[in-house]
Formats: C-alpha cells, structure tokens, sequence
C-alpha cells in the first residue's frame, strides 16, 4: 500500500513500541531506535529514530528530537522532527516545534514558533474518526 495513503503517522505505526507508562519517570537521555509511546513523565531529551508519541497522560520536559513526533500531552521544551509532528486536540506545547510538516488539530495549545523544513502545499483536511452524533 502506498504510504500517501495513510492520514496519520500513526496508522504507519508497525510492531511493538517502547512504552514508558503512567507513574514512571525518567530522567535523562532517551537515544534509540524503534517506536516509543510516552503516558508517563520525562526530564531531559531524547535522540529517537523512529516515531515518539506523547500520550494524553504523558509530560515531556526537555527536547525531543525524533523521525515522527505525535503529541496528545503536554511537551515543555522544543520538538525537532526530521519527518512529520502531529499536534492533537488535547495537546499543549510550549517550545519551538520543527519539522518537514506540521498538522495541528483545533484546540490545541501551542505556545511558541512552529517551522517546517519542505517547501510543500499546506494540506487541510478533515478528521472523520471522531464518534458521529447519531439522531
């Protein structure tokens, strides 16, 4: 399947991700390779090949640098993506956010500057995976 297919970084998400759950803490240096999946709290930076996604639960404090970054916490420090950032609704960045394209969904908070790295179109579209009202 062609990957321009996929909406998300997250539906390209394959195989198991790293997970740092609720109520653990780091802190440090993150450096690795693979998926990570943060709802717990981390206190330095992190050098990922791969995709970080910070859950709604999750506290990044300190830089992230990172192929794919998806945020639904709350990051305080800069996001450096050298593929895509994916900003949810709940979501609340207060740093500098760079990547090759951003998307950010309504009712997110972004205190800081956003830049990307590609000379592309912005791209709008709409999300269809929340819950229609029935009636």
């Amino acid at each position: 399947m062609s990957e321009s297919k996929f909406r998300r970084l997250l539906d390209k998400t394959a195989g198991p991700a790293t997970l740092i759950n609720e109520g653990c803490k780091i802190t440090g240096v993150v450096s690795a390779n693979g998926d990570f999946l943060v709802s717990g709290e981390i206190d330095g930076e992190c050098h990922v090949t791969g995709s970080l996604t910070v859950l709604r639960s999750g506290l990044w404090k300190g830089t992230i640098k990172a192929t794919s970054v998806i945020v639904a916490g709350t990051v305080e420090g800069d996001i450096i993506a050298s593929g895509r950032v994916e900003i949810s609704d709940t979501a609340r960045i207060t740093g500098t956010v760079t990547a090759e394209a951003i998307a950010v969904a309504e009712g997110a908070i972004v205190q800081g500057k956003m830049k990307t790295t590609s000379r592309i179109d912005p791209v709008e579209f709409i999300e269809k995976r929340k819950a229609e009202k029935s009636g």
